[in-house]
């Protein structure tokens, strides 16, 4: 399954639909204005896109899951990325899977990695302390970091469990300031293996600074990410290709016990079920990265990226019923492929 070609593909339904146009959504069996092939043409120059018809849904996706996703994926209202990956048999859906995102909080996954490959090396433990960085009032853009002040001083691994579980801000900052601040978690990045991924500035000055672009209507490249590349991240980590058993069972033990997005990926699924992630919430944007756990023992990976939607409400629900439709996809994938498996042996 070429990944690259479906999210290039979803990237022209998005501007065909009016999701990155802002405006009126295109009948779906309609030809889009010549505006939106402009438009359209403009997004295929800035981000290695090419235009690719038909646009509905049914052309422009291979097999049922995929169409249903895509479906429930529709940018009309703001665009939406996602990608997961079935971490038993490599399957993999993508919905503008490679195209930027805001990361908002998800990004706190890498900067907690970064952080425990500096516990690897020597470079300090779990139990060094370091100060909560405590952000001080002050106008937005007025300055090119928003000023801090140092906090109470909590172990790393109090630090860790306070970024992942309840997404403080204070803490992240804490240790983003730790390993030498974005450019060393971006160096962390690009050395496994993972691109299309750019941490620019503290927890601090992005949320003062909040409100500049708006995602549902434009890409901003500064702490971004796609969906494909937070997959990767959460993937090796999972398999453990880029830390040892120790530091990975930190970071994805404190996923487990995360608290923030009641009403995103976890809030539809089926009992049984069990998520790890992070989520992550800015201007007009919400996502939720993880491993939702199968009872049969198969984890997927997925991260969903939503903006618009009309509120926080909307966009929260649009991550609920993404998340529980793949799950529901690979399910089923999965008890028709044991199935074969046992008709093939008689």
């Amino acid at each position: 399954m070429q990944i690259g070609t479906l999210a290039r593909t979803a990237l022209a339904a998005a501007l065909a639909f009016g999701g990155l146009a802002g405006g009126t959504a295109i009948a779906r069996d309609a030809a889009p204005p010549q505006g939106a092939v402009q438009l359209e043409a403009a997004f295929d120059t800035a981000f290695g896109t090419d235009i690719r018809s038909p646009r509905d849904y049914s052309a422009s996706y291979e097999g049922i899951l995929q169409q249903q996703i895509a479906r429930l994926a529709d940018g009309g209202q703001g665009r939406i990325g996602l990608f997961a990956v079935d971490l038993a048999t490599g399957e993999e859906i993508a919905v503008l899977g490679d195209q930027r995102f805001p990361m908002a909080s998800t990004s706190k996954i890498a900067i907690a990695a970064t952080f425990m490959e500096g516990v690897e090396r020597g470079r300090w433990s779990l139990s060094s302390e370091f100060p909560l960085m405590v952000p001080v009032a002050s106008r937005p853009f007025s300055t090119a970091v928003a000023p801090v002040r140092a906090g109470e001083h909590l172990s790393a691994r109090q630090l860790i469990e306070l970024m992942i579980t309840r997404s403080s801000n204070p803490a992240t900052d804490a240790l983003l300031k730790a390993v030498g601040g974005p450019a060393a978690v971006n160096d962390w990045v690009r050395r496994n293996g993972i691109s299309e991924f750019n941490l620019s500035r503290d927890i601090a000055t992005l949320v003062r600074d909040d409100g500049e672009v708006d995602p549902a209507t434009s890409i901003d490249t500064r702490d971004s990410a796609t969906p494909r590349a937070m997959v990767q991240l959460l993937s090796g980590l999972h398999q453990g290709r880029f830390l040892s058993d120790s530091s990975r069972r930190v970071i994805l033990g404190a996923m487990e016990r995360c608290r923030t997005g009641t009403r995103r990926i976890r809030a539809l699924m089926p009992a049984g079920v069990t998520v790890s992630h992070k989520t992550g919430t800015l201007n007009n944007t919400a996502s939720d990265i993880g491993f939702i756990h199968a009872p049969d023992g198969r984890t997927i990976a997925v991260a969903i990226y939503v903006t618009g939607q009309g509120g926080r409400p909307g966009r929260d629900a649009k991550i609920a019923n993404l998340a529980r439709a793949i799950y529901d996809g690979y399910a089923q994938q999965g008890t028709l492929a044991a199935r074969q498996m046992v008709n093939a042996n008689y």
